[in-house]
């Protein structure tokens, strides 16, 4: 299993309040449907949104392969247009996942 995680920074000029809006109730939708997808989590960052990221999503793929093809599609990039025209920045980290204890 390949996991993604991509962390936002909300734009200039955006509550944090209106970013979980945004993200939560508009964007998830969208992101949901992105091909190929097995599981997605959306973390939002708790707290009045000084912090250096506001959310942290999770998203789980067959492989590295399935998570390009996805956002290569119109789907994946109309999910990564929305974002861009949210955030103020968005890192992408790859994680290979060492599970130390499963509940």
């Amino acid at each position: 299993m390949f996991k993604a995680m991509i962390l936002l920074k909300r734009s200039e000029g955006s509550d944090f309040e209106s970013f979980k809006t945004w993200w939560l109730k508009d964007h998830r939708p969208l992101a949901q449907q992105l091909p190929n997808l097995r599981r997605a989590v959306f973390n939002v960052v708790e707290g009045d949104g000084s912090g250096e990221f506001d959310g942290i999503s999770e998203l789980w793929f067959d492989s590295h392969a399935d998570f390009d093809s996805a956002y290569k599609s119109d789907i994946g990039k109309a999910v990564a247009e929305d974002s861009m025209a949210h955030v103020a920045r968005r890192e992408r980290l790859f994680i290979a996942e060492h599970i130390v204890k499963d509940s």
